[in-house]
């Protein structure tokens, strides 16, 4: 790379902040055509380009700016993509056909892992998002903007903070901000939806909070069946599989 595009970095906080963003969507198909509508609804809310908007929007909210996008979809379902974002803005501009091979500040991905389970026909669709940042911006500002993103019926989240900078004085700090829990920079209304834990190293600043929906509309994880055409037995049937299914994701071990 020479010197023109040489990327610079800024400051002295040396502090790199990492968190990342995990959403299970879980939903029933039985029939093939209620699995072609899953593949359809899957497409239509997890396709790169929807996905990229959602990275955009993530970038302008800690104050970064774009370097490089890479982005893909898959077949039958799924995308990936990655932004290379600086805190910064870098000039001169980036030509189109650059070879990113170094990274100012911090960077962002999304990853999605479909899945699908023949016997109980209950689809478990993965969302990651991984936002990792360097110097004084923080991704925990963006959590409420997330969930309110995708349909989360479990969400697990996860946030580091490594490395040190120094004051003024010489003094070595090993966090720039004040956090007690991962919680405390969500919307209480949102909270309040679901069941939450934290499991926190705080002599490590690790901070990790799990969250699951408290309520399960059945309505919402059937594709084109209303639930009145189903018996009483068969709706009993599937909302206890899809909440084991919640549960167990949820907990992390088979329980059932």
């Amino acid at each position: 790379m020479d010197m023109q595009n040489k990327l610079k970095l800024y400051g002295f906080n040396n502090l790199t902040k990492a968190l990342s963003f995990n959403i299970y969507d879980v939903c029933y198909a039985k029939t093939e055509r209620e699995q072609r509508d899953y593949i359809a609804y899957i497409d239509q809310q997890y396709n790169s380009e929807r996905l990229t908007g959602i990275l955009e929007r993530v970038t302008e909210m800690i104050g970064a700016h774009v370097l490089h996008i890479s982005k893909q979809d898959y077949d039958p379902q799924g995308a990936s993509v990655t932004f290379l974002i600086a805190e910064e803005h870098m000039k001169p501009a980036l030509e189109p056909d650059t070879i990113v091979a170094h990274l100012d500040k911090s960077h962002v991905t999304v990853h999605t892992y479909p899945e699908y389970h023949p016997d109980t026909c209950l689809a478990t669709f993965r969302v990651d998002i991984d936002v990792a940042t360097c110097g004084e911006i923080t991704p925990l500002s963006t959590l409420d903007y997330l969930i309110g993103s995708f349909d989360s019926d479990i969400i697990t989240m996860d946030y580091r903070v490594r490395g040190f900078t120094r004051d003024i004085e010489g003094k070595k700090l090993f966090m720039d901000h004040h956090i007690t829990s991962i919680q405390d920079f969500i919307d209480p209304a949102t909270l309040d939806r679901y069941d939450a834990y934290d499991v926190n190293v705080y002599q490590s600043n690790l901070f990790h909070t799990r969250m699951l929906l408290k309520e399960v509309d059945l309505q919402n994880y059937l594709f084109n069946t209303d639930i009145y055409e189903l018996p009483p037995k068969t709706r009993l049937k599937i909302h206890s599989d899809l909440r084991r299914e919640m549960i167990e994701i949820f907990s992390g071990k088979n329980v059932y």
